[in-house]
Parts: structure tokens; sequence; C-alpha cells
């Protein structure tokens, strides 16, 4: 999709080296849907490993479209930088494709996991919105390393042939995976590396009423819903300012 819809994002925005789609959720949708190849919405957390993590900096160059999800990088970017940024939040975006029509038709949407009590509610949910997602439709995704290769996965979504693959394991390991898909994978289905998203739906995660998602505020609710895991994030957050005044438009460097 990258030379396809070149001129479509004629008005993205590069930050840190990887150009975000500057428009609305709709139209990061529809491109998607149109061209397949993997989306990413990295954390803040995630933009600051493209100064550290070579295989998730390598997926993040070569992202079929990325969208804004980090309310840190969109303020800090129209603050240091002077310029705006459309937020597009996971949130927001996956909302939107749930919509579709054809997420309805059976065998069109596949889910990768983090485990099984993800997977029950994410049935449920999606049960109750009339999309039909079985168990042979998800994977249970392992521990991954630093380098993420899963041939067993290739081969579950080559036989099934799902339009649409939902990757929610976290800002990481799933712009990783998405990346080994697209890249593995005998077809081009749309592949949307949602982080949390799915589980803010499902109850899986704590729920982000739309109000909290407008205001940049989903972190916030989710640091007192769960301190000892998003404060160390916080913290390594925290660094993106900081390369963002350093670098602006360019790669940060790899140390």
């Amino acid at each position: 999709m990258k030379e396809s819809s070149a001129h479509e994002q004629s008005n993205g925005v590069r930050i840190l080296g990887v150009e975000f789609f500057n428009g609305p959720a709709s139209g990061a949708v529809e491109l998607m849907t149109r061209h397949g190849g993997f989306l990413a919405a990295p954390s803040a957390p995630g933009m600051v490993r493209l100064s550290y993590d070579k295989p998730y900096r390598d997926a993040m160059l070569t992202a079929d479209l990325v969208i804004a999800d980090s309310g840190l990088m969109v303020l800090s970017w129209r603050l240091l930088r002077g310029q705006r940024i459309t937020k597009n939040s996971g949130l927001s975006y996956l909302k939107k494709l749930l919509s579709l029509p054809e997420i309805g038709d059976p065998g069109k949407l596949f889910l990768v996991l983090p485990n099984q009590k993800a997977q029950a509610k994410a049935i449920s949910y999606l049960s109750r919105k009339r999309i039909p997602v079985s168990s042979e439709n998800c994977y249970i995704a392992p521990q991954y390393g630093v380098k993420i290769e899963d041939p067993a996965l290739a081969q579950i979504v080559d036989q099934r042939r799902p339009a649409h693959i939902l990757i929610g394991i976290g800002s990481g390991p799933q712009e990783k995976l998405g990346c080994y898909l697209r890249n593995n994978l005998p077809y081009r289905p749309a592949i949307h590396c949602i982080g949390a998203a799915l589980g803010f739906l499902t109850g899986d995660q704590i729920a982000i009423p739309d109000w909290v998602d407008r205001c940049y505020l989903g972190w916030f609710l989710r640091l007192l819903a769960q301190p000892r895991l998003f404060f160390p994030r916080l913290w390594r957050a925290s660094a993106l300012p900081v390369l963002i005044l350093k670098y602006g438009e360019k790669l940060p460097l790899l140390r």
C-alpha cells in the first residue's frame, strides 16, 4: 500500500522518521480495507522504542499505514514543532472498523490475543454485536522474543484466509508480528495492530469513555487501574518529548 496510496497521504506528517496518516479514522479504515497490509498505532513508549529496538524500528518504517494513537506525541509535536496532527486512537479506529458491514460476514475476522480470558470476552462482545467469531478464528499468542517469527500462526491464517486480522497483544510485539505476517502470507489481508483497544470494548481492560479518549486521558484511567504496570510505561514514555525536540522529523540514532 505504500506506493499505491502515497498521493492519498500527501498530508501525512513525518515524526521521528515515521510517516503518520493525518486524516479521519474512517479514511484510515477505508485505505486498509482497500489495500490491505499492516496498520500500526504506536504508543508513546513504542515511539521511544525506535531508538533502541531494531526489529520494532524496521517494522514501523515499513508499516503500510500508521495512525497517531499517542496523545503525548500529538501534544508534544504541536508544542515543540508548531504543527497539528490528527489524533486517531486505536479505540476510535477499531470502532470504525467494526462498523463495516463486511465484518459481520462469517470468517472475515481473525483475532490474535494475549490469553484465553481476552479471547472469551472478545467472542462474547462480538457476538452481541452480531459479528460471528469462534475460537477457531482466534489465536493465543505465545510470549515472543525480541525478534518475532510465528510460522504456525501464518499457516493457520493462510488456511482460513480472513480479510481482517486484529492483533491486540500490546505495543512492540504486535507491530513486529503484523510486519511478519504481511511479509510471509501468500495473500494480502488487512492487519490491524490495535493494542488494548479491543480490551477496552470487551471489558478485558478498563473501559475508556469517548470523552476521555477525546481528551487524551486514556493513559490516566489505565494508570489508576493498574499503577504497577503502567507507571514504568509512563516513565519510558517521558523520553518521547526529548526525542521529538532533538530529532523532529528525522529517525533517531539507534543506540
